[in-house]
């Protein structure tokens, strides 16, 4: 086996196992709810011994608790509301607790209908499955727990009628003992909620208290499951970027103070905590220098998922009031909003909570540049022609060495057939007269080596950019092609498009078979840069180069066409790039000639 085909081998093993760790896993379905849970006790920041937070499904002894349902509606006629309206948000805040608990993003719909729900991120308590932010105080020292608003606190509205970008809200609780608890929200034009908690102490006493947030998720969200992509906790702790999963909080530490599986990390400087979806983000995000707890909790037997965080005692002398602030990150994992969130805003490493994967080094740059691109052609899948040129250029000298090296090779080629006349059947006399060879006409045949191995982590990082990030979500490229985060949704079944059947759902028996456009150009692009070179005297070698490009084809046809756009481009790209390189150092490529000689071939061999 000559070291050109040895080079090519390479090459199709090292891409198999990039295409071999797509894997999907299925969650199981979410256990039963249970919406009574008692409050408990644990550490705060300052090592002092208090109660945490009153649960977020805890019931008040005098309130009845709140029948879950089904029906969004009927969920928010559960207590009075306040409404939420800017231009990207829509929703309301619950006066039962103060819960931030309905939001829907107004940019962003479920489907690419015109008529889709919109993205709704926050559900209401009182749904089977609600998700949603609360904010309160905990006792300390000897201050009862009926002292502190709790989640069934009821609030009244002191200020503002809506919230809104101009109009902020003000909510007030008065304890009947001498403690006012008031908490103003206000919004940005994008996703961000500023709330600011205070208390007024009118009491002869000194009263002990610290203020939370929280946001809680009520049982297992769906999720895509897919290794590359996080889903679940993400929190910033001084500077330190940690990743938890749905399914491995219920593998956390069982804190006894907690009565729950849970993990606590005292953060000194500079933090946030909340969960992250692929594309939706709920985040609290204490003031900058804050010490606070972050938390990560599981509540088993109610399946319960929470992040907190608990800011310092707060000790109020009589006669004096305390005031928090603390920020609400809820909407859309928007790069540019994020990126000045980080930069502007001052939250340390915000722009982390996109998911950029262990390449980072690549992604971000690689992100930064498609989305500049973006900004002057107005086309997201134009763009991505346009990255992959810049990219295949970047990579051009080192092109240039392998593809040099593959034209010396095809010249040397009758000298190698020689070779093995010459040795016949002694492998190791041949490999050194190869070696010898290679070493006087100054040929190296693992120069073409380094360009594929390069292309390995750029195609994955391209692959997370547009599998992750929010941006190609629903953009369009040309025709059918309406959402290159989205599969082809041609089909051979449906002709195309011509006729009125839907293809076949990725992942089916059908869309083996039903292979859409782009999938099918991605196989000929492969197949013609194949024809660059001279087919493989070997009969195992020929029949794997043989259905390379078809089995290609049909493994990247249920991928993005995103990424199968880029992998068409590069291949065009990179035919160009040997053909003329091959031809400039004498080597005469005859790509028509190596097609017609296949077909004559296949056709032979039919009689």
């Amino acid at each position: 086996m000559d070291d050109q085909n040895k080079n090519l081998i390479l090459a199709v093993v090292l891409s198999g196992i990039v295409m071999l760790v797509w894997s999907v896993w299925f969650q199981p379905p979410p256990p039963p709810v249970d919406l009574t849970l008692p409050p408990s006790t644990a550490q705060n920041a300052d090592g002092t011994s208090v109660a945490t937070p009153p649960s977020v499904i805890a019931q008040d002894s005098t309130t009845a608790p709140i029948a879950p349902t089904n029906s969004h509606a009927e969920a928010l006629e559960k207590a009075p509301r306040i409404t939420i309206d800017t231009v990207k948000l829509g929703g309301s805040i619950s006066l039962l607790g103060g819960r931030i608990d309905d939001l829907e993003l107004k940019n962003y719909r479920e489907t690419l209908d015109d008529d889709s729900p919109l993205v709704t991120l926050l559900s209401p308590y009182g749904k089977e499955k609600p998700y949603y932010a609360i904010y309160g105080w905990a006792p300390a020292g000897d201050l009862p727990a009926d002292a502190v608003p709790g989640p069934n606190t009821l609030w009244s509205l002191e200020a503002g009628t809506t919230l809104t970008t101009e109009t902020p809200v003000t909510l007030r609780w008065d304890n009947g003992s001498g403690l006012t608890f008031q908490r103003t929200i206000s919004i940005d034009e994008h996703y961000l909620f500023s709330i600011s908690q205070s208390v007024e102490n009118t009491t002869n006493a000194t009263r002990r208290l610290f203020p939370y947030g929280i946001v809680a998720r009520y049982g297992e969200p769906d999720t895509i499951g897919f290794f590359i992509l996080h889903e679940g906790v993400v929190r910033m702790s001084d500077g330190e970027l940690e990743e938890i999963n749905y399914d491995d909080m219920p593998d956390l530490d069982f804190v006894q103070a907690e009565g729950a599986n849970a993990d606590l990390i005292q953060v000194e400087n500079e933090g946030w905590v909340g969960f992250t979806d692929k594309n939706w983000m709920t985040t609290i995000i204490p003031a900058a220098g804050q010490k606070f707890t972050s938390v990560a909790k599981y509540i088993p037997g109610s399946d319960i998922y929470t992040t907190e965080a608990r800011m310092p005692i707060q000790t109020v002398e009589p006669g004096a009031t305390a005031t928090v602030e603390t920020r609400l990150f809820a909407g859309a994992k928007e790069w540019e909003a994020i990126r000045d969130y980080e930069k502007i805003g001052g939250i340390t490493g915000f722009l982390d909570s996109i998911d950029w994967g262990w390449f980072f080094f690549l992604t971000k740059p690689i992100f930064w540049l498609l989305h500049t691109l973006n900004g002057f052609i107005g086309n997201m899948g134009f763009s991505i022609i346009a990255l992959t040129i810049i990219i295949k250029a970047a990579l051009l000298p080192l092109a240039y060495k392998s593809y040099v090296s593959m034209a010396k090779m095809k010249t040397l080629q009758p000298e190698m057939e020689a070779l093995k006349e010459r040795c016949g059947d002694d492998k190791q006399k041949m490999q050194k007269e190869m070696m010898a060879l290679y070493k006087k006409e100054k040929v190296n045949p693992a120069a073409g080596c380094l360009p594929i191995l390069m292309q390995i982590p750029i195609f994955f990082s391209l692959y997370k950019v547009i599998f992750v990030t929010l941006e190609l979500r629903h953009a369009p490229f040309i025709g059918w092609i309406r959402d290159l985060s989205a599969p082809d949704p041609s089909s051979l079944l449906n002709l195309f498009g011509l006729l009125p059947f839907a293809a076949p759902e990725p992942g089916s028996i059908l869309a083996l078979i039903g292979i859409g456009v782009m999938p099918i150009l991605l196989g000929i692009s492969m197949w013609l840069q194949q024809k660059l070179n001279p087919t493989p005297t070997d009969p195992t070698q020929k029949m794997i180069f043989a259905w390379m490009p078809w089995v290609f084809m049909f493994m990247l046809g249920s991928f993005a066409s995103g990424l199968v756009l880029y992998w068409i481009t590069n291949n065009a790209v990179t035919f160009i790039q040997q053909y003329t390189i091959m031809r400039s150092q004498g080597a005469k490529p005859d790509v028509f000639g190596n097609i017609k000689a296949g077909f004559k071939k296949k056709m032979k061999g039919d009689k």
